[in-house]
């Protein structure tokens, strides 16, 4: 994503940790933007606490992400710290 630095969870081998491990560890790290499929995410953890804010993708399939990128970009760029924003597509 333009102007945005990515990284995918199994390349900061975080790939085996929950939720909330997951959350903990993005945000020691300094990420401000977590972007995940898990559409349950919201109700098994108390976001509202966090530094980092969550994108919700409601697909993780690339082909229906892909013509939806602006819209995951501008919410990306205003996302504020303990807000959920979900994105939905069209599969």
């Amino acid at each position: 994503m333009r102007g945005h630095a990515v990284k995918e969870c199994r390349s900061q081998g975080w790939d085996l940790l929950k939720n909330g491990e997951l959350l903990d560890a993005a945000e020691a790290a300094g990420f401000e933007v977590f972007l995940t499929a898990d559409q349950n995410i919201r109700y098994q953890q108390n976001l509202g606490a966090r530094k980092i804010a969550v994108v919700v993708l409601r697909s993780g399939i690339w082909e229906f992400l892909r013509p939806h990128l602006d819209r995951i970009r501008k919410a990306v760029e205003t996302a504020k710290p303990g807000s959920v924003t979900e994105i939905s597509v069209h599969e």
